[in-house]
């Protein structure tokens, strides 16, 4: 597995922008990232509403999460018919 700076690097020569650059938007994109997760995780454990979760999230994030808390429900139930 490479270092993050062979990746950093790596997209420094093909973007032609500078390291600093890339190294402020990676923070950024990932700082949203563990935002969105952070979200997810309050809808699911029912802290925070479905409405906020949208407004923090978005729509896309709250579906897909709801569709995999659905498909973790109907596995329980099947197991536990077995």
């Amino acid at each position: 597995m490479q270092t993050a700076a062979h990746y950093l690097n790596k997209l420094a020569q093909a973007t032609h922008r500078p390291e600093d650059e890339l190294m402020a938007a990676a923070f950024r994109v990932g700082l949203c990232q563990l935002w969105r997760e952070f979200t997810l995780e309050g809808y699911l454990r029912g802290e925070i509403s479905r409405t906020q979760a949208i407004a923090e999230a978005g729509i896309d994030s709250v579906e897909l999460a709801d569709r995999q808390r659905q498909a973790v429900q109907e596995d329980l139930e099947w197991a536990m018919k077995e």
